[in-house]
């Protein structure tokens, strides 16, 4: 019974996961090119790129989901060393963008107290140059 259930809903589930996982990536990558376009293809915006990283790593969470059920229905050893190789590499990639998303993050922190930094000696400066009239 249960073995029947698995097969029939599974494979629906598959799809819906890999379909969301797609749906996500397209979208997420067509909002921020639009995003990037608009500011004049600047290269220096990181927030645009650190969303789009975040919805890669998503959406290849969504396909690492649906390649990990769908070992439920391996027929061989080969068809299960091929579904391992694809879950190592989308592991790797989603990795790879979880380190790109925390480097791009400290960056834009280390930006962010940078200028907050800046702004606190111009205040500082004019305040001594008030002071000094």
């Amino acid at each position: 019974m249960l073995h029947h259930f698995i097969e029939l809903v599974v494979p629906n589930i598959i799809y819906l996961l890999e379909i969301l996982g797609v749906f996500i990536i397209t979208f997420t990558s067509l909002k921020c090119f639009i995003r990037y376009a608009a500011r004049g293809f600047d290269l220096s915006d990181d927030v645009i790129k650190i969303e789009l990283a975040r919805a890669l790593s998503l959406g290849l969470t969504f396909l690492l989901g649906g390649e990990i059920l769908s070992t439920l229905f391996a027929k061989d050893l080969k068809h299960i060393f091929t579904i391992a190789g694809i879950v190592v590499i989308r592991v790797a990639l989603t990795y790879v963008l979880h380190w790109e998303i925390t480097s791009d993050m400290d960056h834009c922190n280390s930006f962010s107290t940078l200028k907050e930094r800046v702004a606190c000696r111009q205040d500082v400066v004019q305040q001594k140059s008030s002071n000094k009239h």
